[in-house]
């Protein structure tokens, strides 16, 4: 029993440090990159592919409904608070260390987005990748700690998923 619940603990810590260091290092790019890259606005061109460019999405991923939760980032900002409250409690039982930190990391991903709603009413973005004139919607660093974390959740889903008996 006392080994189990020491690596149940264990499992709980290692997701909390996912959560904080996304949260984290989402917070202190965006910091970075609109107090002192974008010191002034403008589009900066890192490569054919890659551009850094400051906005400002008041709608789901990618933009998505932006017109209808502009005007009420709180009711977006609970819903999403509502899917990460089920993220985090996931978190907490699950069975791997690989499903602890995807968890952590769309966790603490998720809520830095969220900070940023609350606090400005819309989630900064500033990575722009694009190939020629087509664009992927701008995102964040709390955006790659989702796309992230799910990948690692989809693969240690396989990696994890019990053998059936041949036969």
């Amino acid at each position: 029993m006392t080994v189990k619940r020491s690596a149940n603990s264990t499992r709980v810590l290692l997701g909390l440090a996912c959560v904080a260091l996304a949260f984290s290092i989402d917070q202190l790019s965006k910091f970075v990159i609109v107090e002192i890259v974008m010191q002034p606005p403008r589009d900066i061109y890192i490569t054919g592919f890659l551009n850094i460019v400051l906005s400002y999405n008041t709608g789901i991923s990618f933009g998505i409904l932006s017109g209808y939760f502009s005007d009420s980032p709180t009711s977006l900002s609970f819903l999403t608070s509502v899917v990460v409250g089920f993220l985090f409690v996931w978190m907490l039982y699950a069975k791997t260390n690989g499903h602890t930190m995807a968890l952590g990391l769309i966790t603490g991903g998720a809520i830095g987005n969220i900070y940023d709603r609350m606090r400005q009413g819309a989630v900064t973005d500033f990575i722009d990748l694009h190939l020629g004139a087509w664009h992927w919607p701008t995102f964040n660093t709390a955006d790659i700690a989702i796309v992230v974390g799910a990948a690692i959740l989809i693969a240690d889903s396989f990696h994890s998923a019990p053998r059936q008996p041949a036969g």
